[in-house]
C-alpha cells in the first residue's frame, strides 16, 4: 500500500504544530523568546521531521520515533537557549506531553467538526482546529499557573545591620494589584514585625507613599521603601529581583501569622 504525501503540506502542518508546542512548553516551564526565535526552532523541526520521512531506511513510524526526542531537543535549543542536558531532557518530555494533550484536543474536535462536515476535510481545517486548541490548552495552562501562584515562596533579604541574609516567608497573592503611582512598579507588603528586624534597610531617600484601598477602609496610605535587592526562591530556583518596594502594613498581616510577607505576582514573572 502506498500513500501520496504532499511535503509542503507536511512541512507547514508540522512547523504550525512545532510552534504551537514549544509555546506551550515555554509557558510551562517560565521560558520566554521571541516569536522569530520559537518559529525558526519549529521550521528546523518541521525540516529534520521530512528527511526523515524520506530516508530509505525502515518504517516511517520508527524514523520519526527515533528523531523525536534530538529534534525536540534541537528545537528547545534553538527557541530557548537551553544548553543544560538535563534541562533538555526535562523540557523534551514537557513538550511531548503538550504533544500529547495538543493532539487528543485536536482529534476530538476534528471528529465532532467532521460529522457536521460529513467527513470532509482540509488543510486550512486541520491548521484552524489546532489553532483553536492551541488557544485552549493555553487558557488551562495560563488559569493553573494563577492557582499555582497562591502559595507560599520564601524571600531572603539582606540586612546590613546584621551582616546576614534573613528568610521570610512570602504568600504569593495573585489579587494584590498594588502599584507605585508614578512608576506604576509592583508594591509588596510586609508585616510591622518584620519591618523593624530590617529598618537598617529603610533609607529616606527611597522613601515611596503608596495609596491603597481596602474592605473597610476607603483609602489610606502606606509607608514604602525601595529595597536594593531580593531573592525568590521558587521551586528550587533563585529568582533575583532588584529595586524592590516594600510597603509596611499596620494591620492585615497578623505577628503571629506564619507569612510576613505579601508578594506581587509580578515579581514571578520571567
Amino acid at each position: 500500500m502506498y500513500y501520496k504525501l504532499y511535503i509542503d503540506s507536511v512541512f507547514l502542518l508540522q512547523a504550525t504544530s512545532n510552534f504551537y508546542l514549544l509555546s506551550l512548553a515555554g509557558q510551562i516551564l517560565r521560558c520566554t523568546a521571541t516569536h522569530k526565535r520559537i518559529w525558526l526552532g519549529a521550521a528546523v523541526g518541521a525540516g529534520i521531521s521530512c528527511m526523515a520521512m524520506v530516508i530509505p531506511a525502515g518504517t516511517v513510524g520508527i524514523r520519526l520515533l527515533i528523531s523525536a526526542i534530538p529534534v525536540s531537543m534541537g528545537m528547545l535549543r534553538i527557541a530557548y537557549g537551553e544548553h543544560s542536558g538535563r534541562k533538555l531532557i526535562h523540557s523534551s518530555l514537557v513538550m511531548a506531553c503538550c504533544g500529547f494533550f495538543l493532539g487528543g484536543v485536536m482529534i476530538w474536535l476534528l471528529n465532532r467538526i467532521r460529522m457536521i462536515l460529513k467527513g470532509r476535510s482540509s488543510l486550512f481545517l486541520t491548521l484552524a482546529i489546532g489553532y483553536l486548541a492551541y488557544k485552549i490548552l493555553g487558557r488551562i495552562i495560563k488559569w493553573m499557573r494563577s492557582r499555582k501562584g497562591d502559595c507560599f515562596r520564601t524571600v531572603r533579604i539582606y540586612v546590613p545591620d546584621m551582616g546576614q541574609e534573613i528568610r521570610v516567608k512570602a504568600l504569593v497573592d495573585t489579587g494584590n494589584h498594588l502599584a507605585e503611582p508614578i512608576c506604576g512598579e509592583p508594591v509588596s507588603v510586609i508585616s510591622e514585625k518584620l519591618a523593624r528586624s530590617m529598618a537598617s534597610c529603610f533609607r529616606p531617600d527611597k522613601y515611596h507613599a503608596i495609596p491603597y484601598q481596602s474592605v473597610g477602609k476607603d483609602r489610606g496610605l502606606l509607608n514604602a521603601y525601595e529595597l536594593p535587592g531580593m531573592i525568590i526562591e521558587e521551586c528550587g530556583e533563585q529568582l533575583h529581583r532588584e529595586h524592590v518596594i516594600v510597603a509596611i502594613c499596620n494591620a492585615g498581616i497578623p505577628e503571629e501569622s506564619v507569612y510576613q510577607m505579601i508578594l506581587h505576582p509580578r515579581l514571578l514573572e520571567s
